[in-house]
């Protein structure tokens, strides 16, 4: 039941990719009662991303901004279908660095309560490059994650991606404008911080950001863009 209101609200399916995870032992306190998530990612527009190759540019911001608000309100209407079902869900809308409720507390360790890369890494959608991306076998990098966090087993959940399937690939850390990662591949045991500076990587963004776009953002895309995975050599 919970596959079909999903797959019903994906349209049109070649944009989407979902699956189940079992959250069970990963999450905050405060999300105890909801120990299961569904990941939901959206493809960017391949037309956009490939011109982030020097930097943001305006096309790729309001993409990125209006991505994120059709994430936020297809989790919406998941819900409500799922609520009718009789299935309590909760849903975290798609993860933004920009000054919203909870920034803050962002700002602290640049990490939030739920991290939607990790909720997709369980649920089999993908990895973690080495720039922190979430790379996936659908889309590669190009695209943006939501989370439907669920009280009631979905019946089935995907086998998690415990390690990076990068191999020896360095094009993200030789691109990378703020040189914020060293290269080591990411697995479940390796904490970010451990292979990539999200601070070196706001900072240029920010940068980057006000002097291509005149806006106070964090924002870039350029690992984006190169990755191999999903891009032009790809297609």
């Amino acid at each position: 039941m919970i596959r079909s209101i999903i797959e019903s609200n994906l349209v049109p399916t070649r944009d989407f990719i979902f699956g189940f995870a079992d959250l069970h032992g990963l999450l905050d306190k405060k999300f105890d009662g909801f120990p299961y998530g569904i990941s939901i990612g959206k493809k960017l527009e391949d037309k956009i991303v490939d011109g982030l190759e020097e930097g943001p540019t305006i096309e790729y911001y309001d993409h990125y901004c209006r991505i994120n608000r059709e994430l936020t309100e297809l989790t919406v209407r998941i819900q409500a279908d799922l609520e009718r079902s009789g299935i309590e869900s909760l849903i975290l809308p798609p993860t933004i660095s920009f000054k919203v409720r909870g920034y803050e507390q962002y700002l602290e360790k640049l990490t939030y309560d739920l991290s939607h890369k990790m909720v997709a890494t369980r649920a089999g959608l993908g990895w973690i490059g080495k720039t922190d991306l979430f790379i996936s076998e659908a889309f590669g990098p190009r695209l943006r994650l939501v989370t439907v966090l669920l009280k009631q087993d979905p019946g089935e959940v995907s086998v998690p991606v415990e390690e990076s399937r990068c191999g020896k690939c360095n094009i993200c850390v030789e691109k990378c404008p703020a040189k914020a990662a060293n290269g080591k591949l990411w697995n479940t045991k390796v904490y970010r911080d451990e292979f990539f500076d999200a601070y070196k990587c706001r900072e240029k963004c920010r940068e980057l950001a006000k002097q291509r776009l005149n806006v106070e953002e964090s924002i870039c895309g350029m690992c984006v863009c190169v990755c191999p995975k999903g891009g032009m050599v790809n297609r």
